[in-house]
C-alpha cells in the first residue's frame, strides 16, 4: 500500500518564536489616573480633616451635656459615632483610589465593612427620629421619652448589633484580588452569598426609605396647615431631621441605584472568568458614587451649626476656648432658642398633645 503524504509535508516550515510578542486583551487598571489622582486622595484629606474638627465638636458638646440628653441627642450620638468610625478609614480609601489596594485582607475587610455599617446605621437610626417625629406631631404620642433613656439606649444597641449582623459577609467574603503585581481591589466572589448579601443591601435600603419619605412629607404637611406659633415651636428640630434625611439621601442614593443596576445584572456574565476580571479591575460607577457615601461622615456637622442657634454657639464657644455663661444641660440643642425649657419639660412629661387639638384650645 502507497501513502501519499505530500498534502501533510511537502510545504512544511519551521516557525521562530522568539521575536513573538502576546497580545492579550487588558482590562482598565482600578486606580485612577490625571486629575481625579490628585483630586480624589486631596477631597479625602479635606474630608478627614474638617469631619475631626466637626465630629469632635459633636461628640464633645454631646459628652458635656451627657447628665441630661434628650431622645434627639441620643440617636444624634449614635449617627457621630458611626460617622467617625467611618471617617477614620478615608486614609485608606485615599490610598486606594491612588494605588489599588496594597494594605492587605484585613484592613480590606475592616474598610468595606465599615462602609456597610455606617450606612445601615445611618438608615436605621433616622428611621427611628422619623417615626417618633411623626408620632409626636402627626398623632400626639411618644415612642421615646427621656423618662426613659434606657428604651433610647437599648434601640440604638439594637440598631448596631443588626448592623453588624448585616456586615457579616463583608467580614468573611470580601478580600483583595490581584490586579497586578502591586494592586488589589476588594471584589465579592460571585456566589450565593453574594447575591443574598446584595438584596439584603437592597431591601435594608428601600423599605427604610419608604418609611423616611412618608414620616418626613406627612410631618411637613401637618406643620404647613398649622399655625405659625406651632410652627416656630416644632420646626427647628423636624428642620433638622428633614436636613439629616434630605443629605442621607442625596450622598447614598446615587450608589445604591448603581448597586441596583449591578445586582440587576445577569448572574451568567458576572460569573465568566474574563467578565470577572474586568469587574473586579475597572473604576467603575460605583465606585465613584461610594464617594459621595463616604464623604456623607462630614456633611451632619454642618447641619448642625446651619440649624441648631444653641449647636452653633456652644461650638463657638469651645473654639474659643472660653467659657459658656449661659451653658444649661436642660436647653435642647435642637430646638428654637424660644419656648426651649418648656420644650425639654414637655419631653420629660412624656405624650404630647396633638396639634389639632393644640389649635381648637
Amino acid at each position: 500500500m502507497q501513502v501519499e503524504l505530500d498534502g501533510l509535508f511537502k510545504d512544511n516550515k519551521t516557525f521562530d518564536y522568539d521575536d513573538y510578542v502576546y497580545k492579550d486583551e487588558v482590562c482598565p487598571s482600578s486606580t485612577v489616573s490625571g486629575s481625579l489622582a490628585i483630586f480624589i486622595p486631596l477631597l479625602y484629606s479635606v474630608g478627614f480633616l474638617w469631619g475631626l474638627l466637626g465630629n469632635g465638636l459633636v461628640l464633645t458638646i454631646l459628652w458635656r451635656k451627657r447628665p441630661k440628653l434628650s431622645v434627639m441627642d441620643i440617636f444624634i450620638l449614635n449617627l457621630s459615632v458611626t460617622d467617625s468610625l467611618l471617617l477614620l478609614t478615608l486614609p485608606l480609601w485615599a490610598a486606594d483610589a491612588v494605588k489599588g489596594w496594597f494594605m492587605g485582607t484585613g484592613l480590606c475587610k475592616l474598610a468595606g465593612a465599615m462602609f456597610k455599617i455606617n450606612f445601615y446605621c445611618g438608615i436605621f437610626t433616622l428611621a427611628c427620629m422619623s417615626v417618633d417625629c411623626y408620632l409626636s406631631i402627626v398623632r400626639g404620642v411618644r415612642m421615646f421619652s427621656c423618662k426613659k433613656r434606657v428604651v433610647v439606649y437599648c434601640s440604638c444597641l439594637i440598631i448596631l448589633i443588626i448592623c453588624l449582623l448585616l456586615s457579616i459577609p463583608d467580614w468573611i467574603y470580601l478580600r483583595p484580588i490581584r490586579a497586578s503585581r502591586d494592586t488589589a481591589e476588594c471584589y465579592y466572589p460571585p456566589n450565593t452569598c453574594r447575591l443574598a448579601s446584595r438584596l439584603s443591601h437592597i431591601v435594608c435600603f428601600v423599605l427604610p426609605a419608604l418609611v423616611l419619605l412618608f414620616c418626613c412629607s406627612s410631618v411637613l404637611l401637618k406643620l404647613w396647615h398649622n399655625s405659625k406659633c406651632q410652627q416656630k415651636k416644632k420646626g427647628r428640630s423636624t428642620a433638622v431631621i428633614a436636613a439629616l434625611v434630605l443629605a442621607f439621601f442625596i450622598c447614598w442614593t446615587p450608589y445604591n441605584i448603581t448597586f441596583i443596576v449591578d445586582t440587576a445584572q445577569p448572574v451568567d456574565s458576572i460569573s465568566s472568568a474574563g467578565a470577572d476580571d474586568c469587574e473586579g479591575r475597572q473604576w467603575r460607577a460605583s465606585k465613584i458614587t461610594a464617594i459621595f457615601g463616604l464623604l456623607h461622615c462630614i456633611v451632619n456637622p454642618v447641619i448642625y451649626l446651619c440649624l441648631s442657634k444653641e449647636f452653633r454657639r456652644r461650638a463657638l464657644t469651645m473654639i474659643k476656648f472660653s467659657a459658656c455663661e449661659t451653658d444649661s444641660n436642660d436647653i435642647s440643642l435642637w430646638d428654637s432658642s424660644e419656648g426651649n425649657r418648656n420644650a425639654s419639660v414637655q419631653e420629660e412629661q412624656g405624650s404630647l398633645q396633638p396639634m389639632n387639638d393644640i389649635n381648637q384650645q
